[in-house]
């Protein structure tokens, strides 16, 4: 293969290269946005307790350790073939470094701060809301970034499942080993799937800096 031969590839399926890519991405942020708030939500609920942080962490260790293949084979006879078991994987998949991060997060706001809160009125959902969340969401948005990396990866294996994106281009290019345009099928899904990575890393980087007080930043 040459230059050529996947510059001619990529021309010719340009407009299906660019539908891929969009559902590659959108399934990947709506996933991590469901696993964020399932996730936030499990680390506010235990990380005062040192078992239940315990436990969280590791039932979320657990599912990583169970191959996605395997997990989709699973979801499959339950929820069919196509998005829903694809979301299902990818929001499983990204639990653990958003409970672990802001598990940490919530458990390094300097507890004065929040003594402090409390002697001036504030109830307890208000200090949670305006200074424990603020504080940890620098640690929280590193989770995020972490099981964004992870779940890029993880959806071009969903094509297993006929999930969408830009996995179904690379099992096709390898289905077809031989023929003039597999490796450039191939190739050219895989370089998509580290580009839109890391696209999206810089788009954290940029939210975390517009996000992020810049007393907590420095």
């Amino acid at each position: 293969m040459d230059i050529a031969q996947l510059w001619d590839f990529v021309s010719a399926r340009k407009q299906q290269l660019l539908t891929d890519s969009y559902l590659h991405v959108s399934a990947v942020v709506q996933s991590v946005v469901i696993a964020t708030v399932v996730a936030v939500v499990v680390g506010i609920v235990v990380y005062r307790s040192p078992a239940g942080s315990a436990i969280a962490t590791a039932l979320a260790s657990t599912i990583l350790t169970v191959p996605s293949f395997a997990l989709l084979g699973l979801l499959i006879p339950i929820l069919g073939l196509g998005v829903a078991p694809t979301v299902t994987a990818l929001v499983l998949y990204a639990l653990l470094p958003i409970i672990r991060n802001t598990i940490l997060g919530l458990s390094s706001v300097d507890p004065a701060v929040t003594d402090a809160a409390r002697g001036v009125g504030m109830s307890r959902i208000a200090v949670l809301s305006r200074i424990e969340l603020p504080l940890a969401w620098p640690s929280i948005l590193t989770g995020m970034r972490v099981s964004t990396q992870m779940s890029m990866g993880i959806l071009a294996i969903a094509a297993y499942a006929k999930g969408p994106g830009l996995g179904n281009l690379i099992f096709s290019g390898l289905s077809r080993v031989g023929s003039p345009t597999a490796v450039p099928q191939a190739l050219t899904g895989t370089v998509l799937i580290v580009l839109l990575a890391l696209v999206l890393d810089g788009l954290f980087v940029v939210v975390g800096r517009l996000t992020t007080s810049r007393g907590i930043r420095d």
